[in-house]
Protein backbone atom coordinates (compact mmCIF):
# COMPACT_ATOMS: atom_id res chain seq x y z
CA UNK A 1 0.00 0.00 0.00
CA UNK A 2 1.52 3.51 -0.71
CA UNK A 3 2.30 5.08 2.72
CA UNK A 4 0.43 8.44 1.85
CA UNK A 5 1.63 10.68 4.46
CA UNK A 6 -1.87 13.62 4.24
CA UNK A 7 -4.65 14.11 3.57
CA UNK A 8 -3.86 16.80 0.36
CA UNK A 9 -1.76 14.00 -0.79
CA UNK A 10 -4.24 11.45 -1.42
CA UNK A 11 -6.43 14.20 -3.59
CA UNK A 12 -3.46 14.53 -5.54
CA UNK A 13 -2.74 11.61 -6.01
CA UNK A 14 -6.23 10.88 -7.06
CA UNK A 15 -5.96 13.87 -9.50
CA UNK A 16 -2.63 12.75 -10.56
CA UNK A 17 -3.95 9.16 -11.30
CA UNK A 18 -7.54 10.57 -12.98
CA UNK A 19 -9.66 8.70 -10.23
CA UNK A 20 -13.75 8.47 -10.74
CA UNK A 21 -14.83 6.60 -7.67
CA UNK A 22 -12.91 5.95 -4.34
CA UNK A 23 -14.82 3.28 -2.01
CA UNK A 24 -14.65 3.55 1.52
CA UNK A 25 -14.98 -0.32 2.61
CA UNK A 26 -14.95 -2.49 5.60
CA UNK A 27 -15.38 -6.39 6.52
CA UNK A 28 -18.64 -6.80 8.64
CA UNK A 29 -18.91 -9.63 10.89
CA UNK A 30 -19.31 -12.79 8.48
CA UNK A 31 -16.15 -10.78 6.42
CA UNK A 32 -18.06 -9.74 3.21
CA UNK A 33 -16.17 -6.31 2.09
CA UNK A 34 -18.82 -3.59 1.90
CA UNK A 35 -18.77 -0.31 1.29
CA UNK A 36 -19.51 2.83 -0.12
CA UNK A 37 -17.44 5.28 -3.00
CA UNK A 38 -17.33 8.80 -3.35
CA UNK A 39 -16.28 10.57 -6.50
CA UNK A 40 -13.72 12.34 -6.63
CA UNK A 41 -14.52 15.95 -6.63
CA UNK A 42 -15.87 15.08 -3.11
CA UNK A 43 -13.15 13.22 -2.11
CA UNK A 44 -11.40 15.89 -0.06
CA UNK A 45 -14.18 16.51 2.29
CA UNK A 46 -15.51 12.34 2.86
CA UNK A 47 -11.89 12.17 4.13
CA UNK A 48 -11.91 14.36 6.37
CA UNK A 49 -15.86 13.15 7.72
CA UNK A 50 -16.27 10.18 6.48
CA UNK A 51 -19.28 8.24 5.03
CA UNK A 52 -22.56 7.89 6.87
CA UNK A 53 -23.52 4.19 6.97
CA UNK A 54 -26.46 2.57 9.07
CA UNK A 55 -25.53 0.58 12.39
CA UNK A 56 -27.88 -2.28 11.33
CA UNK A 57 -25.94 -3.23 8.54
CA UNK A 58 -23.78 -4.91 10.95
CA UNK A 59 -26.65 -6.96 11.99
CA UNK A 60 -27.14 -8.41 8.49
CA UNK A 61 -25.88 -11.80 7.38
CA UNK A 62 -24.82 -13.88 4.48
CA UNK A 63 -27.62 -14.14 2.69
CA UNK A 64 -28.35 -10.13 3.73
CA UNK A 65 -30.84 -10.91 6.30
CA UNK A 66 -31.32 -8.32 8.50
CA UNK A 67 -31.40 -9.51 12.67
CA UNK A 68 -33.63 -7.39 14.79
CA UNK A 69 -33.43 -9.09 17.61
CA UNK A 70 -29.93 -7.20 18.12
CA UNK A 71 -31.62 -3.67 18.21
CA UNK A 72 -30.29 -2.88 14.70
CA UNK A 73 -32.53 -1.38 12.46
CA UNK A 74 -33.08 1.41 9.93
CA UNK A 75 -32.28 3.84 12.67
CA UNK A 76 -29.17 5.10 13.99
CA UNK A 77 -25.82 5.87 11.82
CA UNK A 78 -22.03 5.61 12.19
CA UNK A 79 -19.23 6.83 9.88
CA UNK A 80 -16.66 5.14 7.64
CA UNK A 81 -13.95 6.93 8.55
CA UNK A 82 -10.89 6.14 6.01
CA UNK A 83 -7.18 5.19 7.40
CA UNK A 84 -5.07 7.04 5.12
CA UNK A 85 -2.33 4.02 5.29
CA UNK A 86 -4.44 2.02 3.34
CA UNK A 87 -4.95 3.81 0.26
CA UNK A 88 -4.23 1.88 -3.25
CA UNK A 89 -4.76 2.40 -6.56
CA UNK A 90 -7.17 -0.43 -8.07
CA UNK A 91 -5.52 -2.23 -10.50
CA UNK A 92 -8.59 -4.51 -11.45
CA UNK A 93 -10.69 -1.15 -11.33
CA UNK A 94 -10.40 1.38 -13.89
CA UNK A 95 -9.98 4.91 -12.56
CA UNK A 96 -11.31 3.71 -9.19
CA UNK A 97 -9.14 3.66 -5.67
CA UNK A 98 -9.99 2.23 -2.05
CA UNK A 99 -9.39 3.14 1.17
CA UNK A 100 -10.25 1.04 4.35
CA UNK A 101 -12.27 2.28 7.14
CA UNK A 102 -12.70 2.07 10.93
CA UNK A 103 -16.65 2.48 12.39
CA UNK A 104 -17.06 5.59 14.15
CA UNK A 105 -19.63 6.72 16.38
CA UNK A 106 -21.04 10.21 15.31
CA UNK A 107 -19.27 12.06 18.63
CA UNK A 108 -15.85 10.76 17.16
CA UNK A 109 -15.14 7.36 19.10
CA UNK A 110 -14.54 4.21 17.88
CA UNK A 111 -17.95 2.13 17.52
CA UNK A 112 -18.02 -1.14 19.41
CA UNK A 113 -18.97 -3.22 16.75
CA UNK A 114 -16.28 -2.25 14.63
CA UNK A 115 -13.82 -5.00 14.42
CA UNK A 116 -11.07 -3.01 13.53
CA UNK A 117 -11.04 -1.16 16.27
CA UNK A 118 -11.38 -4.97 18.43
CA UNK A 119 -7.67 -5.70 17.00
CA UNK A 120 -6.49 -2.07 17.71
CA UNK A 121 -6.96 -2.77 21.71
CA UNK A 122 -5.11 -5.88 21.50
CA UNK A 123 -2.21 -3.99 19.79
CA UNK A 124 -2.26 -1.59 22.53
CA UNK A 125 -2.71 -3.91 25.14
CA UNK A 126 0.58 -6.14 23.89
CA UNK A 127 2.73 -2.44 23.68
CA UNK A 128 1.77 -2.32 27.14
CA UNK A 129 3.74 -5.65 27.95
CA UNK A 130 6.21 -4.70 25.40
CA UNK A 131 5.44 -7.13 22.46
CA UNK A 132 4.28 -6.23 19.10
CA UNK A 133 3.28 -8.85 16.32
CA UNK A 134 3.72 -9.58 12.77
CA UNK A 135 1.53 -11.60 11.17
CA UNK A 136 0.73 -12.85 7.26
CA UNK A 137 -2.56 -14.70 6.13
CA UNK A 138 -1.98 -17.58 3.81
CA UNK A 139 -5.04 -18.17 1.65
CA UNK A 140 -5.89 -21.33 -0.54
CA UNK A 141 -8.58 -20.50 -3.46
CA UNK A 142 -9.96 -22.46 -6.59
CA UNK A 143 -9.84 -21.21 -10.14
CA UNK A 144 -12.56 -22.01 -12.68
CA UNK A 145 -14.77 -20.83 -14.56
CA UNK A 146 -18.71 -21.83 -15.06
CA UNK A 147 -20.52 -22.14 -17.88
CA UNK A 148 -24.14 -23.04 -18.08
CA UNK A 149 -24.57 -22.74 -14.46
CA UNK A 150 -21.72 -26.18 -14.42
CA UNK A 151 -18.18 -25.02 -12.82
CA UNK A 152 -14.58 -26.33 -14.71
CA UNK A 153 -11.88 -26.11 -12.67
CA UNK A 154 -8.56 -24.57 -14.19
CA UNK A 155 -6.52 -27.17 -13.84
CA UNK A 156 -7.29 -30.91 -12.65
CA UNK A 157 -3.18 -31.34 -11.97
CA UNK A 158 -1.20 -32.61 -9.04
CA UNK A 159 -0.58 -30.63 -5.75
CA UNK A 160 2.76 -28.63 -6.51
CA UNK A 161 3.15 -29.63 -9.87
CA UNK A 162 4.40 -27.75 -12.93
CA UNK A 163 1.28 -28.86 -15.06
CA UNK A 164 -0.47 -26.53 -12.78
CA UNK A 165 2.17 -23.69 -12.87
CA UNK A 166 1.71 -23.82 -16.65
CA UNK A 167 -2.41 -24.16 -16.81
CA UNK A 168 -2.73 -21.01 -14.49
CA UNK A 169 0.31 -18.86 -15.31
CA UNK A 170 -1.90 -16.37 -16.96
CA UNK A 171 -3.77 -15.58 -14.22
CA UNK A 172 -1.04 -15.71 -11.57
CA UNK A 173 0.77 -13.56 -13.29
CA UNK A 174 -2.11 -10.82 -13.72
CA UNK A 175 -2.87 -11.52 -10.15
CA UNK A 176 0.87 -11.24 -8.49
CA UNK A 177 1.18 -7.81 -10.91
CA UNK A 178 -1.85 -6.84 -9.35
CA UNK A 179 -0.86 -7.41 -6.33
CA UNK A 180 2.70 -5.47 -6.50
CA UNK A 181 0.91 -2.28 -7.89
CA UNK A 182 -0.34 -2.46 -4.32
CA UNK A 183 2.84 -2.74 -3.04
CA UNK A 184 1.71 -6.13 -1.62
CA UNK A 185 4.58 -8.32 -1.60
CA UNK A 186 4.10 -12.38 -3.02
CA UNK A 187 6.70 -14.66 -1.47
CA UNK A 188 5.66 -18.38 -2.86
CA UNK A 189 3.02 -19.70 -5.66
CA UNK A 190 2.59 -23.13 -5.87
CA UNK A 191 -0.50 -25.28 -6.98
CA UNK A 192 -2.13 -27.50 -3.96
CA UNK A 193 -4.23 -30.94 -3.88
CA UNK A 194 -7.88 -29.78 -5.55
CA UNK A 195 -8.69 -29.32 -9.02
CA UNK A 196 -7.91 -25.96 -9.63
CA UNK A 197 -6.77 -25.19 -6.33
CA UNK A 198 -3.87 -22.64 -5.77
CA UNK A 199 -1.88 -20.46 -3.43
CA UNK A 200 0.23 -17.34 -3.18
CA UNK A 201 1.80 -16.01 -0.29
CA UNK A 202 2.31 -12.89 0.69
CA UNK A 203 4.88 -11.24 3.28
CA UNK A 204 4.46 -10.59 6.75
CA UNK A 205 3.89 -7.21 7.82
CA UNK A 206 2.75 -5.75 11.94
CA UNK A 207 -0.28 -6.74 12.67
CA UNK A 208 -3.16 -4.29 11.56
CA UNK A 209 -1.84 -3.85 8.37
CA UNK A 210 -1.47 -8.00 7.87
CA UNK A 211 -5.36 -7.91 8.34
CA UNK A 212 -5.47 -4.73 5.73
CA UNK A 213 -3.94 -6.66 3.33
CA UNK A 214 -5.80 -9.95 3.81
CA UNK A 215 -8.83 -7.52 2.76
CA UNK A 216 -6.78 -6.02 -0.13
CA UNK A 217 -5.78 -9.44 -1.28
CA UNK A 218 -9.45 -10.99 -1.19
CA UNK A 219 -10.49 -7.95 -3.30
CA UNK A 220 -7.91 -8.13 -5.60
CA UNK A 221 -8.21 -11.86 -5.96
CA UNK A 222 -12.13 -11.58 -7.04
CA UNK A 223 -10.86 -8.71 -9.26
CA UNK A 224 -8.27 -10.10 -11.36
CA UNK A 225 -10.95 -13.51 -12.02
CA UNK A 226 -13.94 -11.22 -12.64
CA UNK A 227 -11.29 -8.91 -15.46
CA UNK A 228 -9.92 -12.23 -17.06
CA UNK A 229 -13.99 -13.95 -17.52
CA UNK A 230 -12.76 -16.60 -14.07
CA UNK A 231 -14.07 -17.60 -10.98
CA UNK A 232 -11.97 -17.40 -7.67
CA UNK A 233 -13.28 -19.46 -4.95
CA UNK A 234 -12.17 -18.92 -1.22
CA UNK A 235 -14.77 -20.58 0.44
CA UNK A 236 -13.66 -23.34 2.93
CA UNK A 237 -15.37 -26.11 1.45
CA UNK A 238 -16.52 -24.59 -2.03
CA UNK A 239 -17.21 -28.55 -3.05
CA UNK A 240 -17.84 -31.25 -1.18
CA UNK A 241 -15.73 -33.88 -3.10
CA UNK A 242 -12.54 -31.73 -3.12
CA UNK A 243 -10.00 -30.18 -0.54
CA UNK A 244 -11.04 -27.57 1.42
CA UNK A 245 -9.33 -23.59 1.32
CA UNK A 246 -7.77 -22.80 4.33
CA UNK A 247 -6.39 -19.40 5.16
CA UNK A 248 -3.37 -20.22 7.72
CA UNK A 249 -2.28 -17.45 10.10
CA UNK A 250 1.54 -17.22 10.48
CA UNK A 251 2.06 -15.10 13.62
CA UNK A 252 5.81 -14.32 15.19
CA UNK A 253 5.97 -11.70 18.49
CA UNK A 254 8.64 -9.27 18.84
CA UNK A 255 9.29 -6.30 21.10
CA UNK A 256 8.38 -3.64 20.70
CA UNK A 257 10.86 -2.30 18.82
CA UNK A 258 10.94 -4.88 16.19
CA UNK A 259 14.34 -6.18 16.76
CA UNK A 260 14.22 -9.18 19.32
CA UNK A 261 11.76 -12.23 18.03
CA UNK A 262 10.46 -13.30 21.94
CA UNK A 263 9.07 -16.74 20.04
CA UNK A 264 12.81 -17.53 18.96
CA UNK A 265 15.06 -20.13 20.91
CA UNK A 266 17.72 -22.19 20.19
CA UNK A 267 15.66 -25.19 21.23
CA UNK A 268 12.80 -24.30 18.40
CA UNK A 269 10.57 -22.26 20.72
CA UNK A 270 11.36 -19.92 23.75
CA UNK A 271 9.63 -20.31 26.98
CA UNK A 272 7.07 -16.86 26.13
CA UNK A 273 6.41 -18.64 22.83
CA UNK A 274 5.46 -22.13 24.81
CA UNK A 275 3.22 -19.62 27.57
CA UNK A 276 1.51 -18.53 24.35
CA UNK A 277 0.99 -21.75 22.63
CA UNK A 278 -0.50 -22.99 25.71
CA UNK A 279 -2.72 -19.60 25.40
CA UNK A 280 -4.18 -20.71 22.25
CA UNK A 281 -4.78 -24.27 22.81
CA UNK A 282 -6.94 -23.49 26.33
CA UNK A 283 -8.95 -21.18 24.10
CA UNK A 284 -9.21 -22.98 20.66
CA UNK A 285 -13.02 -24.29 21.12
CA UNK A 286 -14.18 -20.74 21.26
CA UNK A 287 -11.56 -19.44 18.63
CA UNK A 288 -12.47 -21.17 16.00
CA UNK A 289 -15.73 -19.24 16.14
CA UNK A 290 -13.58 -16.50 14.88
CA UNK A 291 -11.12 -18.04 12.89
CA UNK A 292 -13.53 -20.51 11.21
CA UNK A 293 -16.59 -18.78 11.48
CA UNK A 294 -19.04 -20.07 8.92
CA UNK A 295 -21.16 -23.29 8.56
CA UNK A 296 -19.08 -24.01 5.47
CA UNK A 297 -16.08 -24.09 8.04
CA UNK A 298 -16.81 -27.32 9.53
CA UNK A 299 -16.56 -29.35 6.16
CA UNK A 300 -12.75 -28.27 6.56
CA UNK A 301 -11.97 -29.00 9.90
CA UNK A 302 -11.99 -32.74 9.18
CA UNK A 303 -9.77 -35.41 10.70
CA UNK A 304 -7.26 -36.26 8.79
CA UNK A 305 -7.70 -33.92 6.53
CA UNK A 306 -4.60 -31.43 6.96
CA UNK A 307 -6.82 -28.73 8.41
CA UNK A 308 -6.79 -29.48 12.04
CA UNK A 309 -9.56 -31.17 13.72
CA UNK A 310 -7.84 -31.28 17.80
CA UNK A 311 -6.84 -29.22 20.28
CA UNK A 312 -3.06 -30.11 19.94
CA UNK A 313 0.21 -28.62 18.36
CA UNK A 314 3.47 -29.62 17.56
CA UNK A 315 6.96 -29.18 15.56
CA UNK A 316 5.99 -29.37 11.56
CA UNK A 317 3.08 -31.19 12.38
CA UNK A 318 0.20 -30.22 9.42
CA UNK A 319 -2.45 -31.99 11.08
CA UNK A 320 -2.27 -29.82 14.74
CA UNK A 321 -3.88 -27.17 15.18
CA UNK A 322 -1.03 -24.61 15.87
CA UNK A 323 2.19 -25.66 13.61
CA UNK A 324 5.62 -24.22 14.59
CA UNK A 325 7.29 -24.22 11.16
CA UNK A 326 11.18 -25.09 10.39
CA UNK A 327 13.08 -22.40 10.55
CA UNK A 328 15.18 -20.81 7.23
CA UNK A 329 19.15 -21.28 7.15
CA UNK A 330 20.94 -18.60 8.77
CA UNK A 331 17.63 -16.49 9.39
CA UNK A 332 17.17 -18.63 12.47
CA UNK A 333 15.58 -16.08 14.31
CA UNK A 334 13.70 -13.64 12.00
CA UNK A 335 11.63 -17.10 10.22
CA UNK A 336 10.44 -18.52 13.86
CA UNK A 337 6.66 -18.28 14.40
CA UNK A 338 3.47 -20.17 14.63
CA UNK A 339 0.94 -21.07 12.69
CA UNK A 340 -2.61 -21.39 12.90
CA UNK A 341 -4.40 -23.59 10.65
CA UNK A 342 -7.97 -23.46 11.67
CA UNK A 343 -8.34 -20.40 9.69
CA UNK A 344 -10.38 -19.66 6.88
CA UNK A 345 -11.28 -17.20 4.49
CA UNK A 346 -14.53 -16.64 6.25
CA UNK A 347 -13.11 -14.88 8.81
CA UNK A 348 -12.84 -11.59 9.78
CA UNK A 349 -9.19 -11.34 9.86
CA UNK A 350 -9.03 -8.50 12.36
CA UNK A 351 -11.62 -10.13 14.62
CA UNK A 352 -9.79 -13.62 14.22
CA UNK A 353 -6.45 -12.06 14.98
CA UNK A 354 -7.46 -10.29 18.16
CA UNK A 355 -8.60 -13.69 19.24
CA UNK A 356 -5.46 -15.03 18.91
CA UNK A 357 -3.38 -12.51 20.18
CA UNK A 358 -6.15 -12.41 23.26
CA UNK A 359 -6.01 -16.20 24.17
CA UNK A 360 -1.65 -16.28 23.37
CA UNK A 361 -1.12 -13.20 25.93
CA UNK A 362 -3.20 -14.81 28.17
CA UNK A 363 -1.27 -17.85 28.02
CA UNK A 364 1.77 -15.67 28.76
CA UNK A 365 0.18 -13.85 31.74
CA UNK A 366 -1.02 -16.76 33.45
CA UNK A 367 2.04 -18.42 32.75
CA UNK A 368 0.16 -21.67 31.40
CA UNK A 369 2.38 -24.79 30.14
CA UNK A 370 1.25 -26.40 27.14
CA UNK A 371 0.85 -29.82 26.63
CA UNK A 372 3.38 -31.87 25.24
CA UNK A 373 3.71 -31.67 20.95
CA UNK A 374 1.62 -34.32 19.33
CA UNK A 375 4.30 -35.49 16.23
CA UNK A 376 1.66 -37.40 14.22
CA UNK A 377 -2.13 -37.11 13.31
CA UNK A 378 -3.76 -37.07 16.38
CA UNK A 379 -6.67 -38.87 14.66
CA UNK A 380 -4.52 -42.16 14.84
CA UNK A 381 -4.20 -42.01 18.44
CA UNK A 382 -6.59 -43.74 20.42
CA UNK A 383 -9.12 -41.64 22.92
CA UNK A 384 -7.17 -42.82 25.93
CA UNK A 385 -4.26 -41.41 24.28
CA UNK A 386 -5.78 -38.30 23.06
CA UNK A 387 -7.04 -37.87 26.50
CA UNK A 388 -3.83 -38.44 28.19
CA UNK A 389 -2.26 -35.82 25.76
CA UNK A 390 -5.24 -33.45 27.04
CA UNK A 391 -6.27 -33.64 22.74
CA UNK A 392 -9.47 -32.60 22.45
CA UNK A 393 -11.83 -32.75 19.27
CA UNK A 394 -12.54 -29.35 18.24
CA UNK A 395 -16.37 -28.06 17.67
CA UNK A 396 -18.08 -30.37 14.82
CA UNK A 397 -20.54 -27.33 13.21
CA UNK A 398 -20.65 -23.62 14.12
CA UNK A 399 -23.17 -24.13 16.35
CA UNK A 400 -21.08 -25.70 19.08
CA UNK A 401 -17.84 -23.23 18.55
CA UNK A 402 -20.91 -20.26 19.13
CA UNK A 403 -21.53 -22.16 22.42
CA UNK A 404 -18.01 -22.55 22.73
CA UNK A 405 -17.27 -19.05 22.84
CA UNK A 406 -20.27 -18.02 24.75
CA UNK A 407 -18.18 -19.97 27.22
CA UNK A 408 -15.26 -18.28 27.14
CA UNK A 409 -15.05 -15.10 29.54
CA UNK A 410 -11.67 -13.92 27.89
CA UNK A 411 -12.47 -13.54 24.24
CA UNK A 412 -16.42 -12.28 25.05
CA UNK A 413 -14.38 -10.08 27.10
CA UNK A 414 -11.83 -8.78 24.34
CA UNK A 415 -15.28 -8.57 21.85
CA UNK A 416 -17.49 -6.88 24.51
CA UNK A 417 -21.06 -7.62 25.10
CA UNK A 418 -23.20 -5.37 22.79
CA UNK A 419 -20.19 -7.21 19.33
CA UNK A 420 -20.16 -10.56 21.28
CA UNK A 421 -24.47 -10.56 21.40
CA UNK A 422 -24.64 -8.98 17.76
CA UNK A 423 -22.08 -11.31 16.30
CA UNK A 424 -23.61 -14.86 17.80
CA UNK A 425 -27.08 -13.45 16.52
CA UNK A 426 -25.46 -12.77 12.95
CA UNK A 427 -23.74 -16.56 13.23
CA UNK A 428 -27.02 -18.11 14.91
CA UNK A 429 -29.01 -17.13 11.71
CA UNK A 430 -26.59 -18.57 9.32
CA UNK A 431 -26.68 -22.05 11.30
CA UNK A 432 -30.44 -21.55 10.86
CA UNK A 433 -30.45 -20.39 7.32
CA UNK A 434 -27.74 -23.38 6.32
CA UNK A 435 -28.18 -26.70 9.05
CA UNK A 436 -31.51 -28.12 7.22
CA UNK A 437 -30.58 -26.90 3.65
CA UNK A 438 -29.11 -29.25 0.90
CA UNK A 439 -25.75 -29.09 1.26
CA UNK A 440 -25.34 -27.71 -2.24
CA UNK A 441 -27.61 -24.43 -1.44
CA UNK A 442 -24.87 -23.83 1.68
CA UNK A 443 -21.62 -24.04 -0.69
CA UNK A 444 -23.35 -22.42 -3.66
CA UNK A 445 -24.11 -19.70 -1.24
CA UNK A 446 -20.53 -19.79 0.11
CA UNK A 447 -18.61 -19.90 -3.06
CA UNK A 448 -20.84 -16.61 -4.30
CA UNK A 449 -19.68 -14.60 -0.77
CA UNK A 450 -16.03 -15.79 -0.81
Amino acid sequence: MIQVKTLDEIVMEAQRQSINLVRFIFADLSSIVRGKATRASKLKDRLEGGIGLVKGTLAMNILDQLQTDTGFGAAGEIRLIPDPDTWVVLPYAERQAAVICDLMELDHTPWELCPRSVLKRQIHKAKDMGVSFQAAFEPEFTLGTTSEGIFQPLDRSLCFSTEGMNKASRFINNFIDALGKQNIETEQYYPELGHGQHEVSISHMPALKACDRQIFYRETLKGVALEMGMEAYLAPKPFENQPGNGCHLHLSAWDIYGERNLFFAESGLSAFGMKFVAGIVEHLPGLVALTAPSVNSYRRLQPSSWASAYTCWGFENREAAIRVPSVYWGQEMATTNIEIKCVDSTSNPYLALAGVIAAGLDGVERNLTPPEPILNDPSSLSEEEREANKIDRLPTSLMDALMELEDDKLLMGMLGARLADTYAAVKTSECGAFGGANPEFEMSHHRNRY
